[in-house]
């Protein structure tokens, strides 16, 4: 049998299936697999997944709107979540990353949680997960960044300011279709020193979510590389989530990179939240976000477990299926492990160092 192409997914959801499932243990559910969702330990190494962000993310408080019905429509505009208090994104945000470190400290070595890129590789070389711990969404901290730097020290070593609901630091884009990114406001004053803060920190800076105006904020207050963890091309699908050509450029200028994601609803030229989406539509996403940024600055960022995928994907252990329509698209063995894995790996050894 064939050993899958390792693969580097810059976004998953999987700590927060496994924290809502309310399991007896959800360490073992990932650990041993059989539980459902899209990624698990023995499903991520059966399709090649060797490493990855894994986010934190807060659900809003209150009655949500049923998103997946609101974006199966042939135009939509979700209302925006209500922000969530920062004691209860805390808590929530203690809980998943205390998850990922019993994870860590239960699989006997085949998973480890990640600090530097040499760790990454070290990791996957022998064989194991490598994982890297990351937030979706700032709520949980603090305007004062003590517990932004006592996350650090735990292994924070990513994050995004906002989700598409405001908060203290910014503003995100809505589920709007069709629609621009350029959706309100950017990053607040807060926001514009917790960007200085993360990269005294080095802390990767994930600008998926965020409005354009957000975007170019961070862009004139960086020189590290611009990092859109799972976000597609609005050239190809008009979603707000989706980057414009010249935010793509951006991100190409400064060697950071885009991550293809896979919800359907950012795929489609539709705007549709709907399983029966081919292959086809995420290679012209990834042919036209290398057109614009190259390359080097262009990965997957899967979106696993936190939204629907398509059909013929199914989850992690699908993810050759993926590679070989790449191959076939006419991508060569050097660009499909740029692509899979090597570019995320560049970009986060020159956002950390080391």
């Amino acid at each position: 049998m064939q050993t899958p192409t390792p693969i580097f997914d810059g976004h998953n959801d999987t700590l927060l299936r496994l924290h809502l499932r309310k399991s007896a243990d959800p360490v073992a559910d990932f650990l041993n697999g059989g539980v459902g969702g899209h990624i698990d330990l023995p499903r991520a190494l059966e399709g090649g997944l060797r490493a990855g962000l894994f986010a934190i993310f807060i659900p809003s408080p209150g009655k949500e709107a049923d998103v997946e019905a609101i974006m199966s429509q042939a135009t939509y505009d979700a209302p925006l979540p209500d922000r969530c208090a920062a004691d209860a994104a805390l808590a929530e945000t203690m809980a998943m990353a205390a998850l990922l470190l019993r994870i860590e400290a239960r699989s006997e070595g085949r998973l480890k949680v990640c600090r530097t890129a040499a760790e990454i590789s070290a990791t996957v070389d022998a064989g194991n997960f490598a994982a890297v711990l990351h937030i979706e969404g700032a709520e949980a901290i603090d305007a004062d960044f003590n517990n932004l730097d006592v996350l650090h020290a735990a292994g924070l070593r990513s994050l995004g300011p906002v989700w598409s609901r405001p908060n203290i630091f910014g503003h995100g884009v809505p589920f709007r279709y069709p629609s621009t990114p350029d959706t309100g406001p950017g990053l607040t004053d807060l926001g514009r020193e917790l960007v200085r803060h993360c990269k005294s920190l080095r802390i990767a800076f994930d600008l998926s979510h965020i409005t354009e105006k957000g975007f170019w904020d961070v862009a004139d207050l960086t020189d590290a590389p611009l990092i859109a963890s799972h976000s597609n091309a609005h050239a190809v699908t008009p979603h707000a989530r989706n980057l414009t050509d010249g935010q793509l450029k951006a991100i190409g200028e400064t060697k950071g990179i885009a991550g293809l994601n896979y919800a359907t609803a950012f795929l489609r030229t539709d705007g549709r939240m709907r399983p029966d989406t081919p292959f086809e539509i995420m290679l012209r996403h990834i042919d036209h976000m290398v057109e614009k940024a190259g390359i080097d600055s262009v990965g997957l960022g899967s979106d696993f477990d936190g939204a629907m995928v398509p059909q013929v994907l199914g989850d992690a252990a699908g993810l050759p299926k993926l590679v070989d329509a790449i191959r076939a698209h006419g991508y060569g063995v050097a660009e499909i492990e740029k692509l899979c894995f090597g570019n995320w790996l560049r970009v986060l050894r020159e956002t950390w160092g080391g």
